[in-house]
């Protein structure tokens, strides 16, 4: 087959020529009611795939999604989408090697904001929107994680509070802003709501979407506040799936293998969950069609995850890092990652989580050292490292405190994690190599580094980040004698110190 371009006109010759899944059904009868912010590689291995799954089954046509793009580097999702009918190819890659690839075709348009903002508030506004979903990162929901509040310091949302309270929507820059904005509009014709779905790696991330809207809608009205506070459904979701970033050899993976050229092609692994809260405001697709795991509780299924698979994720990058690995699953062919990981997880996650009936534990802490291990997926060291100033207080820094509070379980592994972090913020490895940290707060956190050697709490210090734990010496004195071992003998001699202290 000659190389064509993916689009819907190329969908017949892919489907004749390939072995790869297209889809079946008619997608100009597709109508949009749910309009997704954040889309990037996980929303398209994730939440993208169920509604496609459904389409396939004959249902949910009138749930397409519509993407929503409000950062500049936002234009390139808008450009590869727009350049192929909003089709992409997903490639499930499995441990043993076997590849599943799939066209989804449930996104059908995609809105970058800042070419037309008003434009894009009558898109949340229209009648048919029933779901706005985000997938924005753990940092995306501008809140001080220490405090728990709203940051209203953050200029891009003062500027959309100010025009929002005059009426206006022309220049507005943040999902926030247009998000109220659309809901403003609902309210001011009479129409339901909608519901506002959060898809990311918060615990009680709907609960934290629902208290972060109603305070900037606060901020502009108050009595917008009090009406969606009454009106709009907020549900909790637990997401699960490792989706690595998509590289120039996906891409070329897809050419070679079938012919065809796909400027933005997803690949990910072979498993995948999602956990949601029936709590919908105006209707939903049948999730359940589709294998979700509708609940009324989602917080015991959050903090397995969080607690277990992100946390333990961040147990493996920065010593994984420090110890020259550059791939995930070269950190998990040394067995002394996957003790360590086994063992903070036994003896320092699962104490800290809620019940579960019917969920074999013991089970899911192997499958995530398994899933780790996917050689297939080639997933990077550097992008669990990424952003680590809102991933570690979120994900790691609870199981600490309730821990601490408990007295239960111990917190050795932990501190070791966030040592490792502290040794890793210093941007120079074990061979004396720089590391280029990625992260909001990447200049002071280097700053709060260089100190480590001769102040071994410096790191700790910032209440920003950490609150109160500086004050734990519980915690302090393992942490400091931790990474005292990092910068004395490395991070693989440590690592063995502390699995033999656990015999």
């Amino acid at each position: 087959m000659s190389t064509i371009h993916l689009s819907n006109s190329a969908l017949d010759t892919i489907a004749r020529d390939t072995d790869v899944h297209v889809p079946g059904y008619d997608r100009s009868a597709i109508k949009p009611g749910i309009v997704h912010f954040g889309v990037g590689g996980f929303h398209r291995a994730h939440q993208a795939l169920y509604i496609d799954r459904l389409l396939r089954q004959g249902e949910a046509f009138d749930f397409g999604i519509v993407g929503m793009g409000v950062m500049p580097s936002d234009a390139r999702m808008r450009d590869a989408l727009h350049s192929q009918d909003c089709l992409y190819t997903l490639t499930e890659k499995s441990p043993d090697g076997t590849l599943n690839s799939r066209i989804i075709g449930s996104i059908i348009d995609y809105v970058f904001a800042p070419d037309n903002p008003a434009a894009a508030v009558s898109v949340l506004a229209r009648e048919s929107t029933k779901i706005v979903s985000l997938t924005v990162t753990e940092g995306g929901y501008n809140f001080d994680h220490v405090k728990g509040e709203f940051d209203f310091t953050n200029e891009r949302v003062a500027a959309d509070i100010a025009e929002l309270k005059e009426g206006r929507t022309e220049s507005l820059r943040t999902f926030y802003g247009l998000i109220t904005a659309g809901l403003i509009a609902r309210r001011a014709s009479a129409q339901k709501p909608f519901t506002v779905m959060s898809c990311d790696n918060i615990q009680g991330n709907g609960e934290m979407a629902h208290r972060m809207f109603l305070a900037f809608a606060g901020a502009v009205d108050a009595e917008l506040a009090q009406w969606i506070d009454a009106e709009v459904s907020f549900p909790n979701s637990m997401v699960d799936r490792i989706t690595p970033e998509t590289t120039d050899a996906e891409r070329e993976e897809i050419k070679s293998a079938y012919g065809y050229v796909d400027e933005w092609p997803v690949v990910c692994e072979d498993f995948l969950q999602w956990v949601l809260e029936d709590n919908f405001v105006d209707g939903r697709p049948p999730h359940a069609d589709a294998g979700v795991e509708m609940v009324t509780d989602v917080v015991p299924y959050e903090l397995m995850k969080l607690r277990l698979l992100n946390a333990s994720h961040q147990g493996l990058c920065y010593f994984g890092y420090l110890a020259g690995h550059r791939l995930v699953h070269d950190v998990m062919a040394d067995r002394r990652f996957a003790d360590f990981l086994l063992a903070y997880m036994e003896r320092e996650g699962t104490p800290s989580l809620r019940p579960l009936p019917g969920v074999d534990l013991d089970a899911y802490r192997r499958e995530l050292i398994a899933r780790f291990g996917n050689a297939a997926v080639k997933d990077t060291v550097a992008r669990l490292c990424a952003e680590s100033s809102d991933r570690i207080p979120k994900w790691l820094l609870p199981v600490v405190r309730e821990n601490l509070a408990s007295g239960v379980a111990p917190v050795t592994l932990s501190a070791a994690i966030v040592a490792s972090w502290a040794r890793y913020a210093e941007g120079v490895d074990e061979d004396g190599e720089p590391i280029a940290i990625n992260d909001r707060m990447a200049q002071r956190l280097q700053e709060s580094a260089s100190h480590n050697r001769e102040d071994t709490l410096a790191f700790l210090r910032d209440r920003e980040v950490f609150g109160d734990l500086i004050d734990e010496p519980e915690f302090t004195s393992e942490y400091a004698r931790i990474l005292t071992l990092l910068h004395e003998r490395g991070a693989e001699d440590t690592l063995d110190t502390l699995l033999a202290e656990l015999v």
